[in-house]
């Protein structure tokens, strides 16, 4: 499922999911210690994602590091179960840049057939233009993330059957 559910000029959420063919916890520890390996460049203020970095601990970080030793917070972590859930807070890319707030949300469930994940974006704040015109653009960004995760554990050697 790969959809913005609700879009009105004051916010958004989308919701995208994908079953990944490899056990929960391995799924989990790809997605938040490996994902400079799997986040898109293109996404990044750098230009290289292998500077992406997640702190998975509350008031840890989402962030970016430079090369002349700054870098960006781009999310704040605002819960973490390990191996279940993550939430992140803040605007991704451009959002960051306007007067809204978000919070994604990272969902990692057994499936028949590997991991359920699933990435809910809520957002909502201030855009001249209306935060609803940008929801498919955000939407596509995040499912795009989503599907690189999947390409990224599948191609790994993990255990198929969702054992941990």
């Amino acid at each position: 499922m790969k959809e913005v559910i609700d879009a009105a000029a004051g916010g958004f959420t989308t919701v995208n999911e994908v079953v990944i063919e490899a056990g929960r916890i391995d799924v989990w520890k790809a997605s938040i210690d490996e994902v400079g390996q799997w986040w898109n460049s293109d996404h990044t203020v750098a230009g290289d994602a292998r500077r992406m970095s997640i702190s998975a601990v509350p008031q840890g970080c989402f962030c970016e590091r430079f090369e002349s030793g700054g870098g960006v917070v781009h999310m704040s972590v605002t819960m973490v179960n390990p191996g279940v859930i993550i939430r992140l807070t803040g605007g991704l890319g451009p959002l960051g840049l306007m007067g809204v707030e978000g919070n994604m949300t990272w969902e990692f469930e057994d499936a028949d057939g590997g991991t359920l994940v699933r990435f809910t974006y809520a957002v909502g704040g201030y855009r001249a233009d209306g935060l609803d015109s940008i929801a498919g653009p955000v939407d596509f960004v995040v499912g795009e993330a989503l599907d690189r995760l999947k390409s990224h554990v599948e191609s790994r050697d993990f255990d198929r059957a969702g054992a941990e």
